[in-house]
């Protein structure tokens, strides 16, 4: 196997763990020909600190997968996927790979009953995929993989977008019961791999506030908070969001499972501006994020802050604030922060409920901090 060298003097991040070196992190860099292939990775002195796979054409050239010595092959993969796949609840609904967190950097696969989404986001996953796929259907018993491969991430590793089943055949859209449920699952054309995932926990925890409540679900994507909410009892419930598409989904998710729900495409924070009076006993603000890298993280925190005080000051005494942050660059710390100071200037008393982190089928690895990135709070607000 060949080596890669770290230049001297330099403290990179794979010093201290993380899994990932940059080009110029390097003393050289091999040849293309050796684009996903397994490359050790040694320090200044010599030390040996890993294999990975290497992409040239990526800014991340090379990716640790094991600390030992290891070929990126089936030997290496049928175990990293049978203990990825085993360490999950046995679910029907939930993520099975997660990338670096189960040692394959760059896989993902999530689980909706017998249909497999996988997402290849790495040249040296997408060689192996017929392998991998293989292996996904010995294990799991899966009836299908659609191969949703149009990350645009996918073009800074020099591969093409595409979507396609593994089979050849075309997967159609499905009703999928998500945590009791039934939502419209378009996996070949919806966003990411169908369906958010890693918010199905914090639907049911939100649902258990939602009773006797007026709901509203701000970026409510397909309405799985205002759905929950309405059929755990709900008052009223109002879903917004500014896709047209998300809001035409949301009423047919609402329809499918006879739950009155309305939804309203519009901008949230127009919405706020234009309903200034009207108040919530509960809301949800589940925002796309606002800082996919540090450099936006000022002007994000700002965006932040603005939300959460429209709701704080549009939710009445004892009401229910559910708030989310997606952003892996705003620390928990800074959200909260933020929240005090929104708080603070809304001249409200905040009781923090819950505290609310990814799911555990969507771990975290305490030296990839990029690994862990959703964090919220449920509030109680006087």
């Amino acid at each position: 196997m060949a080596s890669l060298k770290l230049k001297p003097g330099d403290r990179p991040r794979v010093l201290q763990g993380h899994p990932w070196v940059y080009a110029g992190e390097l003393q050289s860099l091999p040849a293309a020909s050796c684009n996903g292939q397994a490359l050790e990775l040694r320090d200044a002195r010599g030390r040996f600190l890993g294999s990975g796979i290497y992409n040239l054409n990526s800014q991340i050239v090379w990716r640790r997968f094991s600390r030992q010595r290891a070929a990126f092959d089936r030997a290496w993969l049928e175990p990293a996927l049978r203990t990825a796949c085993a360490r999950r609840m046995a679910e029907p609904v939930r993520r099975l790979v997660w990338s670096e967190s189960d040692s394959i950097p760059g896989l993902v696969v999530d689980q909706f009953d017998s249909l497999l989404v996988v997402q290849a986001l790495t040249l040296a996953v997408d060689q192996r995929l017929g392998e991998i796929c293989a292996l996904l259907t010995e294990i799991t018993g899966a009836g299908e993989i659609l191969l949703r491969n149009d990350a645009p991430v996918r073009l800074k590793e020099g591969l093409v977008c595409e979507v396609r089943s593994w089979s050849g055949g075309t997967v159609l859209p499905r009703w999928c019961d998500i945590g009791g449920v039934a939502f419209y699952l378009d996996a070949a054309g919806g966003q990411k791999t169908g369906f958010y995932l890693d918010q199905r926990r914090e639907h049911l925890r939100v649902a258990e506030y939602s009773r006797g409540r007026r709901v509203l679900d701000a970026f409510c994507n397909q309405g799985g908070f205002a759905l929950h909410a309405a059929k755990a009892g709900a008052a009223e419930v109002l879903g917004i969001d500014s896709s047209a598409e998300a809001v035409m989904l949301g009423r047919t998710n609402a329809e499918r499972n006879s739950l009155r729900v309305e939804f309203l495409e519009e901008n949230v924070f127009d919405y706020f501006t234009r309903e200034r009076s009207r108040t919530w006993d509960l809301i949800v603000l589940d925002p796309p994020p606002f800082a996919k890298n540090r450099d936006r993280l000022d002007e994000a925190i700002r965006g932040y802050k603005q939300l959460n005080l429209r709701a704080l000051q549009r939710l009445t005494a004892g009401g229910i604030l559910a708030t989310y942050c997606c952003s892996h660059a705003v620390s928990h710390d800074a959200y909260l922060a933020m929240l005090s100071d929104a708080a603070a200037d809304a001249g409200r008393e905040v009781r923090v409920l819950a505290y609310a982190r990814q799911p555990e089928d969507h771990p975290a690895l305490l030296h990839i901090p990029e690994s862990e990135y959703l964090r919220g709070f449920v509030l109680e607000v006087s």
